[in-house]
């Protein structure tokens, strides 16, 4: 009897991680959409220029993967590492995956790469400081 109600333990614990990361994959591509909608009315009126988007893109993708990973891992409150490099990965997955087929000619390069290097990276980070995240 002891035995099934571990188990039964551990099969909610796996759900409510798998649930956990879901929902911090959805809020940092919630979170990168909304911040590229203001990137947008920024460049629509003034006169920044152009030459500025890549950066920005960086700085959002970066700043949405470490809310996304701080938040799944925060209520998990354990393995900050695996989970924030599973939300980084995934969201930098489906970024060049909608890229692919939305862009001519996408192709992976040495830059694509390090950036999806650097995405699980930051949600490791993010990961981390979700785990250490105290609740009051």
């Amino acid at each position: 009897m002891k035995n099934k109600k571990t188990n039964n333990t551990e099969d909610k614990a796996k759900k409510n991680n798998l649930v956990c990361v879901i929902k911090g994959i959805l809020i940092s591509i919630l979170s990168s959409l909304l911040l590229l909608f203001f990137m947008s009315i920024i460049l629509a009126y003034s006169n920044t220029s152009e030459a500025v988007i890549p950066v920005a893109i960086i700085v959002i993708s970066s700043i949405s993967i470490l809310m996304g990973s701080a938040f799944s891992t925060k209520s998990i409150m354990k393995n900050g590492l695996i989970n924030g490099a599973i939300v980084g990965c995934v969201y930098i997955l489906i970024l060049y995956l909608l890229s692919s087929i939305i862009m001519v000619g996408f192709n992976l390069n040495m830059k694509s790469l390090i950036m999806m290097l650097v995405s699980i990276v930051i949600g490791m980070t993010g990961g981390i400081i979700g785990v250490n995240i105290r609740k009051n």
